[in-house]
C-alpha cells in the first residue's frame, strides 16, 4: 500500500540528513519527489543519481531563484500536493559573540526562507477533493531554552507559531499545515561546530541524556525516525489534523 501514491511533493533541504530520509520515504510510498537543496554534492552522494528524484539546486533565501524553480516545476508537473519545509542551518553562537547581523542571518536562512518557499509554491497546490499538505520542520529547541542557541531556537520557535497561523489561514483552501519538532537526531548537525567530534559521543551527552535517562527511549534518533511521522502528516490519514506540532524526540520533552 503506497499511502502517497500519485502525490507530487516538494522537499526543501532534501539532499541530506532528515530531508534525505523524508525524500526517500516519500518516494518509496509512491510520491513523485522534487528535492530542493543548495548542496548538489550532497545529492550526488546520498542519491547516486537515482532517476526517480527530481533535484534542483536553489538558494531558498533568493526570491528570484525560487521563482525560477517554481516555474520549472509548474511547467513539468503543473501542480503539487505536498510541501515540506525542512532546510535549515545549524548555529551555536555564544551570547557574548551574538550581534544583530548574525541573528538576522540565521533568521533569514531558518525562518524567512521558509516563508519564501511557502509563498512561492502556494499557487501550485492542486485544487481537488482531498487535502493538500504543508509540513514544517521545527525542533525541540524551539520549545525549550538552551545555551548558545538564541538565533537558532528563536527561528525554530517561530516556525511552530507560523505553522499554527498558516493552518488558520489555509484551512478554507483545504490545505493542512503541521510541524514536527525533532529531538536529538543523528545527522551532520550533530557534529560539533569546533570540529572536535560528534555531540552524541561526548561524555557529557552520554552521562546526562543516556545514563540518567533524560531521553526515556535511551537512544538518539535517526533521520528515518522523522520520515515516518512526516509521511503520516502528509498523507490522507491526517486529513483532519492541522495546526499541530508533533515532538519526535524519544520522550525528552516529557520530562524535566
Amino acid at each position: 500500500m503506497y499511502i502517497l501514491k500519485d502525490k507530487i511533493a516538494v522537499i526543501t533541504g532534501g539532499a541530506q540528513g532528515i530531508g534525505a530520509a523524508i525524500s526517500k520515504r516519500f518516494s518509496a510510498e509512491g510520491a513523485k519527489t522534487i528535492i530542493l537543496d543548495i548542496d548538489c554534492n550532497a545529492f550526488d552522494k546520498n542519491f547516486n543519481n537515482q532517476k526517480e528524484f527530481d533535484f534542483h539546486t536553489v538558494d531558498l533565501t533568493s526570491e528570484s531563484n525560487l521563482f525560477d524553480i517554481k516555474e520549472k516545476i509548474k511547467k513539468k508537473y503543473k501542480e503539487i500536493n505536498i510541501l515540506v519545509n525542512n532546510a535549515a542551518i545549524l548555529d551555536a553562537t555564544k551570547l557574548e559573540d551574538l550581534n544583530v547581523t548574525h541573528f538576522n542571518f540565521i533568521l533569514n536562512n531558518n525562518l524567512n526562507s521558509l516563508l519564501n518557499s511557502t509563498m512561492t509554491f502556494l499557487e501550485l497546490f492542486k485544487e481537488n477533493s482531498y487535502y493538500n499538505k504543508i509540513l514544517n520542520i521545527s525542533s525541540i529547541m524551539g520549545m525549550r531554552g538552551s545555551k548558545d542557541s538564541i538565533p537558532y531556537s528563536t527561528a525554530k520557535a517561530a516556525i511552530i507559531n507560523f505553522t499554527q497561523c498558516l493552518a488558520v489561514e489555509l484551512g478554507e483552501k483545504r490545505i493542512c499545515v503541521n510541524s514536527i519538532s525533532p529531538g536529538f537526531i543523528n545527522t551532520r548537525m550533530a557534529l560539533l561546530t569546533d570540529g572536535s567530534g560528534h555531540e552524541y559521543e561526548t561524555d557529557f551527552f552520554k552521562d546526562t541524556y543516556l545514563k540518567h535517562q533524560r531521553i526515556p527511549l535511551l537512544r538518539t534518533g535517526l533521520a528515518e525516525d522523522i520520515s515516518g511521522p512526516a509521511c503520516f502528516l502528509c498523507s490522507n490519514d491526517s486529513d483532519y489534523i492541522t495546526g499541530q506540532n508533533l515532538s519526535v524526540d524519544g520522550g525528552i520533552s516529557s520530562i524535566f
